[in-house]
C-alpha cells in the first residue's frame, strides 16, 4: 500500500498568521518544526495501519519547508517547485492507493485560518461547476481521475468541515479552532501529533484504489479582488471574462483543469503590484 501525502503549511499546528508561513522569517523557521511534526505523525500512523510506502509531496509556497532531517525516516519526500500537478504531484503514476491532505486550509472567500486558494490574496472565490472550491476540493477532483481516494485531512476545524463535503469518508483532525483569519485556539504539538497518528492509522484501511472518475467537463470560475486581473488571466488560452471581476474556462478533465488553474494563478500573481494589488 502506497500513501501520498500532500503537505501544506497554513493548516499546520500553531500556524495562525502570515509570518508563520512566509519563508525566511523567524516565525517560519519555528513553525517548520511544527509542520514537520504533523507530517511525521501522519507517516507513522499510516505505517502503523499497514502502509508499505509513504511519499510526501511538499505543497506550500517554495515547496521547500519541511525539515527532511526531522521527518520519520521511513518516508520519502518530493520537494521543490515546477511540478506537473503541483500540490498532488505523484498521484498520476498509477501506484498510489490513498492520499492525505496534511496542513490544509479553507478556500478563498470563506471562514478559516489563512483561508485562500493558491494565491495568498487576489483571488476572492473559486467555483467548479457552480460549487465553491477550496484547494482540497480541487485536488480531490484530480485524485479521483486516477482512482485515488482522499483518506485523511488535517487543518483547522473549518477545513475539517470543508473536507466533510468533498471527502466525506476521510478521517479528519482539527489541530486548531478558527477564531479569525489570523487567530485560532491551538492544541499543543504533542497532542496534535498523537491525534494525527491515530487518525492516519484508522485511515489506512480506506486506501483502496477505485475506478477512475469520469466527471468532466469541468467549468472553473475565479473571482478576483481587482478588475485588471481579469485582463491578465484572460491571456491564457480558453480563459474568458465572465463578469467584471471573474473569468471562467471549461476543461474536459480535472487534470487539464488544474493545469490551466496553475497557469492562470501564475499570470495573475505577476500582474499584482505592491500595495495596490
Amino acid at each position: 500500500m502506497k500513501i501520498l501525502i500532500s503537505a501544506d503549511m497554513e493548516g499546520a499546528t500553531g500556524v495562525t498568521w502570515p509570518a508563520d508561513v512566509l519563508p525566511g522569517t523567524p516565525q517560519w523557521e519555528r513553525c517548520r518544526r511544527l509542520f514537520t511534526s504533523d507530517v511525521s505523525a501522519a507517516v507513522a500512523g499510516f505505517l502503523d495501519g499497514g502502509a508499505d510506502e509513504v511519499l510526501i509531496n511538499e505543497a506550500h509556497w517554495s515547496m521547500r519547508n519541511l525539515l527532511l532531517e526531522e521527518l520519520d525516516d521511513r518516508a520519502q519526500m518530493l520537494t521543490g517547485r515546477h511540478k506537473s500537478l503541483s500540490m498532488v504531484e505523484g498521484v498520476q503514476h498509477g501506484d498510489v492507493d490513498g492520499m492525505a491532505f496534511v496542513g490544509y486550509h479553507t478556500g478563498a472567500g470563506t471562514e478559516g485560518v489563512l483561508a485562500h486558494t493558491y494565491l495568498a490574496n487576489s483571488i476572492t472565490g473559486v467555483w467548479v461547476n457552480g460549487a465553491r472550491a477550496s484547494e482540497g476540493r480541487l485536488n480531490t477532483l484530480v485524485a479521483a481521475e486516477y482512482g485515488v481516494p482522499v483518506v485523511l485531512v488535517t487543518g483547522d476545524d473549518k477545513t475539517c468541515e470543508d473536507a466533510g463535503d468533498y471527502a466525506p469518508q476521510a478521517r479528519s483532525v482539527a489541530v486548531k479552532d478558527y477564531v479569525s483569519r489570523y487567530a485560532a485556539v491551538c492544541r499543543t504539538p504533542a497532542r496534535t501529533a498523537a491525534d494525527i497518528r491515530a487518525a492516519a492509522r484508522e485511515a489506512a484501511v480506506l486506501a483502496v484504489r477505485h475506478e477512475p472518475a469520469r466527471g468532466g467537463p469541468f467549468t472553473v470560475e475565479l473571482e478576483f479582488d481587482a478588475e485588471h486581473l481579469v485582463g491578465a488571466a484572460s491571456v491564457v488560452p480558453g480563459v474568458e471574462r465572465s463578469s467584471e471581476r471573474r473569468v471562467a474556462y471549461t476543461s474536459p478533465t480535472m487534470y487539464e483543469g488544474i493545469r490551466c488553474f496553475k497557469a492562470v494563478t501564475t499570470v495573475v500573481s505577476a500582474a499584482v503590484e505592491e500595495q495596490y494589488g
